[in-house]
């Protein structure tokens, strides 16, 4: 079962203990606009990075997992709580994987309002025995609550914690992937650069508002960033994010909308999995709709080493990293219940140019950490001392509605049983959103090294749908690039299934 943390945590930079001082460099009082964070980034960009210079107390410093888990925010003590509005805020105390200080105000008619961390904000259990600090240590992060299930309970929908790390999730559903404000260097042989949100200013809501408005400022070594992210929960909780970035040297190696996630198995690649589970991930596939109207399938695979994938495009419409599989049954888990894990669907706003959506995929043996990363690459360099605006809507819950005749299922394995390298079977099921014309499509299968053959087409009555199966002999290939596609005579459209094979996938 997987700890109830923020994911990607053994990515993150841990800071060093010293004494704790006093934490206000940015939200001091004041008055606040929408332009107060981009200026704050802006002059930021201009001086030398400095990392936070917040050292923990001791009893902070070098706490277990258990006895931070140990430690409790009150929810008397939430922000808003019995006012009658339709969102609360809670904060997480520094320690363990979360030591640099984060900073928080509330903003309200136009003036902001720095919160100073108060050891009676939380509480503490049998296991973390020792009296909290009480000077202002800041917060590691925070996370908003609103009644999303339930009219009369105020629900977790969104929490902002380690580095520029965020999740959210729709209705009825668990925490699974997070997304991040930015990457950078994601799998650099030299390292990878964790942007950090410093601070946060969150507006407060009025008591009719579906909508709870947040700012963020980041800083890292290669720039600075100021966000805005507008949240509405439901059904689908979306959120509308506006980010302007001021490089602080030429940044050719970044993620626009990052999304990471956890993928450790299912019936597209069980090899070496010793578990009761038939699958186990959060996220099951990346879908792609690129600029040309064209919906990518392709299932992720947790290979023996890293893999990068690049989808060139030109202003791409969406893509993200959906939890396609929602049936108890291919999981059986009943603590973690992945099949209640929320997609996560990108939509740009405006014209992104050229580049790609990029895939990394890396080799994980525990499903604690997450070993999937989605982003775009801008194939435009950022420029030192030059200004970027994006804009992008995220939608966590259920991937986005289509008429297209979409990847149900994906399944591979041995094709037979002789040589030292049989060929590999792959079976794809689609399921049809229209109803069925009568007539089965035509396959088209192929493959960038080795050969493929036996492509067959039949019904599947079991997903309203088609089941496509081919071989692969890959020729002793190292890596082979396979896409399957159908066409139909009635002009429908189905996704394109796309997927990397190597030896150990």
């Amino acid at each position: 079962m997987k700890p109830y943390l923020m994911m990607g945590l053994l990515l993150l930079p841990l800071g060093l203990a010293q004494a704790a001082t006093p934490v206000a460099s940015y939200t001091q009082d004041g008055t606040f606009s929408r332009d107060t964070v981009v200026e704050l980034a802006r002059q930021l960009s201009k001086k030398p990075f400095k990392a936070p210079e917040k050292p923990l107390p001791e009893v902070l410093d070098d706490i277990s997992y258990d006895q931070y888990r140990d430690i409790r925010f009150s929810p008397s003590a939430a922000i808003w709580a019995n006012s009658g509005l339709p969102y609360q805020m809670q904060f997480f105390l520094r320690g363990l994987y979360f030591k640099d200080p984060v900073e928080v105000a509330v903003v309200e008619d136009g003036k902001a309002r720095h919160l100073a961390y108060d050891p009676a904000m939380f509480s503490t259990g049998a296991v973390m025995n020792q009296p909290l600090p009480a000077q202002d240590i800041g917060f590691s992060g925070f996370r908003l609550h609103a009644p999303i299930n339930k009219a009369d309970y105020y629900d977790e929908v969104a929490v902002f914690q380690g580095a520029s790390y965020f999740r959210s999730l729709g209705r009825n559903q668990n925490y699974g992937l997070s997304a991040r404000g930015l990457a950078v260097k994601t799998a650099d042989p030299q390292g990878e650069e964790f942007p950090a949100f410093r601070a946060f200013w969150v507006e407060k809501p009025s008591k009719e508002s579906n909508s709870i408005l947040v700012y963020a400022l980041l800083d890292s070594p290669s720039t600075t960033g100021a966000y805005r992210f507008t949240i509405r929960p439901g059904d689908n909780t979306i959120m509308d994010v506006e980010a302007t970035l001021f490089p602080r040297v030429d940044l050719d190696k970044i993620g626009l909308a990052p999304a990471t996630s956890m993928y450790m198995f299912s019936m597209n690649g069980r090899q070496g999995a010793d578990d009761y589970r038939p699958q186990v991930h959060d996220s099951d596939g990346l879908l792609i709709l690129n600029g040309k109207g064209e919906r990518l399938w392709r299932p992720l695979a947790n290979p023996a080493s890293l893999q990068i994938s690049a989808f060139e495009d030109t202003a791409p419409m969406g893509f993200g990293l959906m939890q396609r599989e929602r049936n108890f049954d291919r999981y059986q888990d009943l603590e973690a219940h992945y099949e209640n894990r929320p997609s996560l669907w990108v939509e740009p706003v405006g014209n992104w140019g050229k580049g790609a959506v990029t895939l990394v995929e890396i080799p994980s043996q525990s499903e604690i950490h997450d070993n999937i990363v989605s982003y775009w690459d801008p194939a435009e360099l950022l420029k030192a001392g030059s200004e970027y605006s994006f804009a992008y809507r995220l939608s966590w819950g259920t991937e986005p509605l289509s008429r297209s005749v979409r990847v149900a299922a994906s399944r591979a394995g041995r094709a037979d049983i002789k040589g030292p390298t049989p060929d590999r079977l792959f079976v794809v099921d689609y399921q049809d959103t229209q109803p069925p014309s009568g007539q089965l499509p035509q396959a088209q299968a192929t493959t960038s090294a080795g050969t493929i053959s036996d492509v067959v087409v039949q019904p599947n009555p079991s997903v309203q749908g088609y089941r496509v199966s081919f071989r692969l002999h890959t020729d002793d290939s190292p890596l082979a690039e396979l896409r399957l596609e159908l066409k139909f005579q009635d002009g429908r459209q189905a996704e394109t299934w796309l997927y990397r094979w190597t030896p150990d996938a």
